[in-house]
């Protein structure tokens, strides 16, 4: 690994001495190399390196950018420094498919090699090439089994739009508890389930898709009943 890291500092070097800056000020692309540029100060050039897994954006040598393949146009440019991958991530930066091949309605999104799992919306599938989630007919890939999340207690989000009560589908429908008229569940994006639970007091109305008062619900109007209300606030000071 030192060694890698060492023949690639040399690279590096050799091709900042080759390097003439076309102006005497400003940031340029590396003519073989997409993430990596120089910074010419006087007429003189400094090599520098984006963050793995981003590219140097020329556009405007007076700008100093790194970005994202998929916003970058290299060209000609296509080497690259060596990955740096970490668990979820195969480089540090970036957005990454899921390395389920069945959840192609999920994506990882990398930053400085944390990944962190995001879900694309309702029908769409993640698109390596472009970073981004897109209709299922544009994509080429194939999911025929979509895995789906499931939480602790079995649930998973059902497939479908679920209407609000404005006629509108709802971004993050929730869901009643099948035993707990308090609890009920939160799908994010229509994909992702999450628990949730209404304020002391109140149960969950499927009709309003809200926490609602006891009596409003039909089969929870006694859920409280012989339970304490305040039993979730502080006791007085003596």
């Amino acid at each position: 690994m030192k060694s890698s890291i060492f023949f690639i500092a040399i690279c590096v070097f050799v091709s900042a001495q080759d390097f003439k800056c076309p102006d005497k000020s400003g940031f340029f692309p590396d003519p073989y190399q997409c993430d990596l540029y120089y910074k010419c100060s006087r007429g003189i050039a400094e090599p520098k390196l984006c963050p793995d897994g981003l590219v140097f954006a020329d556009e405007n040598p007076h700008k100093e950018l790194c970005d994202i393949p998929s916003n970058v146009d290299c060209g000609d440019r296509k080497e690259l420094q060596e990955p740096k991958p970490s668990k979820g991530c195969p480089r540090q930066n970036g957005y990454f498919k899921h390395p389920d091949p069945q959840a192609c309605d999920k994506f990882y999104y990398c930053a400085d090699g944390t990944p962190n799992e995001l879900p694309c919306p309702p029908g769409l599938y993640f698109d390596e090439e472009s970073s981004n989630c897109d209709w299922i007919d544009s994509v080429a890939r194939r999911c025929d089994q979509i895995t789906k999340d499931v939480l602790d207690d079995g649930f998973t989000c059902p497939d479908g739009e679920v209407m609000g009560p404005n006629g509108r589908a709802l971004p993050h429908p929730t869901f009643p508890h099948p035993e707990d008229c308090q609890k009920f569940y939160i799908c994010r994006n229509g994909v992702q389930p999450q628990k949730g639970s209404c304020p002391s007091g109140k149960v969950y109305n499927e009709d309003t898709f809200t926490c609602d008062n006891p009596e409003k619900v039909p089969g929870c109007e006694n859920y409280y009943e012989g339970q304490s209300t305040e039993k979730n606030k502080l006791p007085k000071k003596a």
